[in-house]
């Protein structure tokens, strides 16, 4: 009997970068919920200009997602199709230049933030609690703390899914709460950000507070960050508690029990228990109180 030929894999089709391609990555240990499935095709890109090419050569037919690293984000069981990019060496570089500070988007926030304190630039010590990278910060003007990203921002740049490289400004994205208006195929690579001379101690103290902070509030177990965004006039971690979700389970995920508007995996869980737990969540608020929650983690990728 005649075997079958195989059927070719996506990343047969694709152009010939000089970074890496890697077929059926496993993407559950990139994120912070140490979870979720593969990806078709990942995709580490050398630098802005090889990530540019890529774009313009790759078929039209291939989705693309970016995946920073995987903070806020939700996997899910069935993997992602098609190609998954991840900026990483080529992108991370954080530079002073007067007083601004340009951050490659795979830069983790926090480390901007330390370079600014290494430089005595004040007003970007907000970043040190946004658990994520630059990169990840556009999709939802990421803010905490005081701070957000629209108030720091001068200028982004970006590569949109025919290749072309794109400057753009603050108003141009049309930044609002955990809101942006940029095209959603927009990959962005690098931002230049506003600082100001400040006291290196009195950064240091903001930092060091904003950590204490973190530490006391926040579990540090595998979870993904904030799940909800606040909705107007209300805060959504109360509206939980209310709901009586404190500490509510679905299979390996938990609300958890320090603060209620975050997440755990308690060890095994699926993508499937974490999104179906917030799920859950977001039904008993609405039966409680009248308001819907809105997901602040993506989700993103196939069920099974």
């Amino acid at each position: 009997m005649m075997a079958l030929a195989a059927l070719p894999h996506l990343i047969d089709r694709l152009p010939k970068p000089r970074g890496r391609l890697t077929a059926d990555a496993p993407l559950g240990p990139q994120t912070w919920f140490r979870t979720g499935g593969n990806a078709e095709v990942l995709f580490r890109p050398a630098d802005i200009g090889d990530l540019a090419t890529f774009l313009c050569e790759l078929p039209a037919d291939v989705p693309v997602t970016v995946l920073g690293v995987g903070s806020n984000v939700i996997v899910r069981d069935g993997g992602i199709k098609g190609v998954v990019i991840r900026l990483m060496r080529g992108f991370t570089a954080v530079a002073v230049e007067g007083h601004e500070v340009v951050a490659g988007a795979g830069a983790p926030d926090l480390n901007v933030a330390l370079t600014a304190r290494e430089h005595s630039l004040a007003g970007l010590e907000f970043l040190s609690g946004i658990p994520g990278t630059i990169g990840g910060a556009f999709p939802t003007n990421a803010g905490a703390y005081g701070g957000e990203l629209a108030e720091v921002l001068i200028s982004a740049e970006a590569v949109d899914r025919s290749g072309r490289v794109i400057i753009v400004t603050p108003r141009e994205l049309g930044l609002s709460y955990r809101h942006s208006d940029a095209p959603a195929d927009w990959i962005f690579t690098s931002a230049r950000l506003k600082a100001a001379p400040g006291d290196q101690l009195a950064i240091a103290r903001r930092i060091n507070e904003i950590d204490a902070a973190r530490a006391d509030s926040q579990p540090r177990s595998r979870t993904g960050g904030s799940t909800f965004a606040n909705p107007p006039g209300h805060k959504a971690w109360e509206l939980i508690d209310r709901a009586g979700c404190r500490g509510l389970r679905i299979g390996g995920a938990q609300v958890s029990e320090k603060h209620t508007n975050f997440l755990i995996n308690t060890g095994d869980a699926t993508a499937a228990d974490i999104e179906s737990l917030g799920e859950e969540v977001r039904r008993r608020v609405f039966e409680q109180s009248g308001v819907r929650l809105e997901w602040e983690i993506r989700r993103i990728g196939e069920k099974p």
